[in-house]
């Protein structure tokens, strides 16, 4: 099961991430996501946990609970939608200043 940690604290790592995790079960994989120019925490991630009881504990467990200072938004992820795949700003259109000739 995908996992999504909400809230996270920007000093939360991806060791820390999986350590509370494993507290409930095996976790395959732990992701948070960064910024691409920055690279710092954007403060949420997704720990992927193969067992569906496992995870289910593991949300309702750490759902609520403390980490590092902030309190964690825990739940099962969802898919993205497609309305937020196509990420174009106005749609594809190109912004800026058009020529004419």
């Amino acid at each position: 099961m995908n996992i999504y940690v909400g809230n996270l604290s920007f000093e939360v790592t991806e060791e820390d991430l999986r350590q509370a995790f494993e507290g409930f079960g095996q976790v395959e994989s732990v992701n948070i996501i960064k910024d691409r120019y920055s690279g710092e925490s954007r403060g949420f991630g997704f720990v992927e946990m193969p067992a569906e009881a496992e995870a289910q504990s593991a949300i309702n467990g750490l759902n609520g609970k403390e980490l590092k200072g902030r309190t964690l938004n825990v739940n099962e992820a969802r898919p993205r939608s497609e309305a937020r795949r196509g990420g174009g700003r106005g749609g594809g259109k190109r912004g800026g200043w058009r020529r004419s000739y």
